[in-house]
């Protein structure tokens, strides 16, 4: 999850216009919509249609849910932060506090969105509090990434795909290569260029299908 509006020292840049999250830190404990959750949620409704059943996992404010359910998804979230289930469902979303995709069924859903906690993180700059965790990816930026990618297969229906939000700061390609060590084909399908990053949305999907 992106920091890129934030001049560093917590206040907006001039484009944005928009508090940094350095700045919300004292008032937010759940994240809120940036360009990472829209570029995730704009690629995503192109691909999701009426009846399909959509996970968003580490749904934060209900977001990415939101937007799938208005392109006709069944669409539910998951969170490990109890205050974002509850934004969540105040939001119309179905909530469910819950680590990654580990209590659903095989063969569940039909899209997986995820956008992670990605930033690298050396273990004495984080602060134990629940925007840290929806920001933190460890000191790889992967802490988060490799096991969803490790059972986010196991819930996707035949013909079903995950869509994860995926930062140059993490190592893509170290992404794809964890992906295929389950048996996942990657595919980019958009991308967006910050001061700092590049941000991708990754699309990925059994390679026995």
């Amino acid at each position: 999850m992106s920091e890129d509006e934030s001049d560093g020292d917590g206040t907006a840049d001039e484009s944005g216009g928009k508090p940094g999250l350095a700045a919300q830190r004292d008032v937010e404990q759940v994240y809120q919509p940036a360009e990472d959750s829209k570029l995730l949620a704009d690629a995503v409704v192109e691909r999701v249609g009426d009846g399909d059943r959509a996970l968003d996992v580490g749904t934060g404010s209900g977001y990415v849910a939101a937007r799938m359910r208005e392109a006709g998804a069944d669409a539910v979230g998951t969170d490990l932060n109890p205050h974002a289930c509850r934004q969540a469902a105040e939001a119309g979303i179905p909530a469910v506090r819950a680590d990654l995709t580990g209590p659903f069924r095989d063969g569940s859903f039909d899209a997986v969105t995820f956008n992670p906690p990605y930033l690298p993180t050396e273990p004495d700059r984080e602060w134990d509090d629940w925007m840290e965790r929806a920001l933190s990816g460890g000191e790889d930026g992967r802490a988060a990434i490799d096991p969803f990618l490790d059972d986010v297969s196991r819930v996707l229906a035949p013909g079903g795909a995950a869509y994860l939000l995926v930062s140059s700061l993490t190592d893509p390609d170290a992404v794809r290569e964890r992906a295929a060590e389950n048996g996942l084909a990657s595919e980019e399908v958009a991308s967006e260029s910050h001061p700092f990053e590049t941000l991708l949305v990754v699309r990925f999907a059994r390679d026995d299908q």
